[in-house]
């Protein structure tokens, strides 16, 4: 599926939308534009955080959050935080039921060659003790890890995560 021409809303630091949109394309090409994106992070009963060796562009096959995307401007509305990250989870992990709780955002720029990311990073955070199914076109494979465990990796800047995988943890990291 190609989503360069996915629109995507744009916001500043504070996470104000500016009432504009652009395309993923734009959005992620040279210095790139602002743009609202999220990381979402279940966790189960035993205290494990699901995460995944993503198929990414800038990062392949690094460790992620449970599931990430951008909100979308679509014909009939714009998504929340919370319908972005539905989308993603069941398109990334066959995840259908679960509520999701937003506990803080950061923002985050990065450039590589010509591609970056330049986004305001929202962090959303819910339980889950459910079947996982996920996505061999996104996702090599996923696993549970002691959520202290992850913690440590991120605060150790730990290069086998994602940037913004590393910032959640570092987000999280008042919880030890």
């Amino acid at each position: 599926m190609n989503t360069d021409n996915q629109l995507l809303l744009l916001v500043d630091e504070n996470d104000v939308f500016s009432g504009d949109y652009a395309t993923r394309k734009t959005c992620h090409t040279g210095k790139g534009l602002h743009h609202r994106a999220f990381v979402t992070l279940l966790e189960n009963a035993n205290g494990e955080v699901l995460l995944q060796k993503r198929k990414h562009a800038l990062w392949n096959d690094f460790w992620d959050t449970t599931a990430i995307s951008h909100t979308l401007h679509l014909k009939e509305h714009d998504e929340t935080y919370e319908e972005a990250a539905y989308r993603s989870l069941k398109e990334e992990m066959g995840i259908t039921d679960v509520s999701l709780e937003k506990i803080g955002g950061f923002n985050y720029f990065a450039a590589h060659g010509e591609k970056c990311e330049n986004e305001y990073c929202a962090i959303l955070i819910g339980s889950y003790n459910g079947k996982i199914q996920s996505n061999p076109d996104v996702v090599y494979t996923c696993t549970w890890m002691d959520k202290k465990t992850f913690i440590k990796h991120c605060l150790s800047e730990d290069s086998t995560y994602t940037p913004w995988a590393i910032l959640t943890g570092k987000f999280l990291s008042n919880e030890l």
